[in-house]
């Protein structure tokens, strides 16, 4: 019967076996992505996945933790140190098996099979796009071996299973084009053959045993892979995307649905594991930065990893001494504002935030070796983390301020000194951004529930550090209502950036209101030619 022991010696042996065979499993890892590390990956994910049940053991002191909280804590690891698409892939299947009901303490036959046939199908329904003669197949084959034993045994089960997948693996060469050229076969069903001998390994000892001292080495239960091993081209690519794109995604089911589909789009390799609210994103990608910032508008991703590992990294650039300054801003008005102050700009309209490589192009741009950037859009935050982290492998100095709106872009760039030390500069510049508040007006496209109350559709949305504190019909009084609270908390300067859709003389009539009221404020006014907002609003 399966216990929590003997899952707790599942995990010990596992590694133990994967580490031994890693290398093996990296050499003839050519598909997806011929990048050599799913031996690598697997054991960084059962590396986890045994951390997790530790954790577990620790907590319950001498006495065995139930074993229904133990493969959950196995599953949970796996998740959270997943790595590559072999590691998301084994992930979902611990999940899958963990999600089969069992009883406190033990668990037979029935529940194998079970939970290896779950197991099976949870993974498939996490990849994308499921191609046969990778580990699905391998996974399959083990569910369908297991299925077929009778008795409520378990280790009968476990050897079937193991069986199954070899047999499963051993067919992988004749489904996959890329396993036949090289004459290996798949590299995540060798790693899944490692776990589940591991298994059989486990049930056959003495559990109860093994888990107080040290586990030996289990007898090796790797495919043959035979002397094609050396035939494997480690360079060997199939054209495919440049970039893994990996991270944990705290997020509910319909906008990991949405997810899916959206990063369907953008590249391939996808997988997402997971659920009840966590889950781990695991895509190939040319644009990075476009499926980070997917999981953001889905949810929040953390623990992000972007690797390149398609040909050769692009050619480090030119880079000269000189500081420079990059912000996004959203109109050409705001763009030639910054060029007259020295600055790069990238231009994004309402609605279309630029990807993480349209950033780090504007960085290279500067052939500066010092760059601040200002994103001035919380949105970004995701996108300029990755153009920043693209800037800094070609030898750039690049600091990346925070901001969340061009307001707070244009006090920074209003003080930025270049003669002053680099980290001089950006703290001056993150202290006048940090200083100024910000707001917009938007007109509701629909009638909907806001932080002010109900807004109508043609309502004018005030909003003040982006939340909506006034609903009005008038864009003149809504701005004035807008500014006297922003005013009411003090302010030395107030800065309007007035759009093309703003009502004729509404810079003006404001200017007069702040004199009226305010004798110690200053007003300046810019044409933005923003799209969206008619008028953006800092106070200082």
């Amino acid at each position: 019967m399966l216990d929590a022991a003997s899952v707790r010696v599942w995990c010990s042996l596992a590694l133990q076996a994967l580490g031994s065979t890693r290398a093996e499993i990296d050499a003839i890892n050519v598909f997806p992505v011929p990048d050599g590390d799913t031996g690598t990956n697997l054991y960084l994910t059962v590396e986890s996945a045994g951390t997790a049940v530790e954790a577990v053991w620790s907590a319950h002191g001498d006495a065995a933790p139930a074993f229904s909280d133990v493969m959950h804590a196995m599953a949970h690891g796996a998740l959270l140190g997943a790595r590559g698409n072999s590691g998301t892939i084994l992930a979902q299947l611990l999940r899958g098996m963990a999600a089969v009901p069992a009883g406190p303490e033990t668990a037979g036959g029935p529940w194998l099979r079970e939970a290896l046939v779950r197991a099976a199908a949870a993974a498939r329904e996490a990849v994308a796009h499921p191609v046969e003669g990778t580990m699905l197949t391998v996974a399959a084959g083990a569910a369908s071996a297991a299925a077929a034993v009778d008795g409520d045994a378990t280790l009968p089960v476990a050897r079937a299973a193991h069986a199954g997948a070899r047999t499963a693996l051993e067919a992988t060469p004749g489904q996959l084009a890329a396993l036949a050229r090289a004459g290996v076969v798949d590299a995540g069903g060798s790693g899944l053959v490692t776990v589940l001998g591991a298994l059989v390994d486990a049930l056959e000892g003495d559990a109860s045993r093994l888990r107080l001292a040290p586990v030996a080495r289990p007898p090796a239960r790797t495919p043959v892979v035979a002397a094609a091993v050396a035939g494997a081209d480690p360079h060997m690519t199939e054209g495919g995307p440049a970039y893994e794109v990996i991270y944990l995604l705290d997020a509910g089911d319909a906008a990991v649905a949405t997810l899916r589909e959206r990063l369907d789009g953008l590249g391939d390799s996808l997988v997402i594991s997971g659920g009840d609210g966590l889950w781990r994103v695991h895509v190939h990608v040319d644009d990075p930065g476009a499926a980070i910032e997917a999981g953001g508008e889905a949810g929040r991703p953390h623990r992000i990893q972007v690797t390149h590992f398609c040909g050769e990294p692009p050619a480090p650039e030119a880079v000269r001494d000189g500081r420079a300054v990059v912000l996004v801003v959203p109109g050409q008005g705001l763009a030639d504002l910054c060029a007259e102050a020295g600055a790069s700009t990238v231009v994004a309209p309402a609605g279309q935030l630029p990807a993480s490589g349209e950033i780090a192009a504007a960085i290279g741009a500067t052939g500066a070796n010092e760059v601040i950037l200002l994103p001035n859009d919380p949105a970004l935050r995701h996108a300029a983390a990755v153009a920043v982290e693209q800037a800094r492998t070609a030898g750039r100095q690049v600091a990346l301020i925070p901001t969340r709106a061009a307001v707070q872009g244009l006090a920074a760039l209003a003080v930025h000194e270049p003669e002053r030390r680099f980290d001089e500069d950006v703290v001056a510049m993150t202290s006048a951004a940090g200083a100024t508040r910000h707001a917009e007006l938007l007109v509701a496209r629909e009638r909907s529930w806001t932080t002010a109350g109900i807004c109508e559709r043609g309502d004018i949305l005030g909003l003040i550090e982006g939340d909506v504190a006034v609903i009005g019909q008038d864009v003149a009084a809504t701005a004035q209502d807008v500014l006297d609270r922003m005013l009411a908390a003090g302010g030395e300067l107030v800065t309007l950036v007035v759009g093309p859709t703003a009502p004729e003389g509404l810079a003006e009539g404001l200017q007069a209101h702040v004199r009226r009221s305010r004798l110690a404020v200053d007003t300046v006014v810019y044409e933005g030619g923003q799209e969206g907002a008619c008028l953006l609003i800092g106070v200082e």
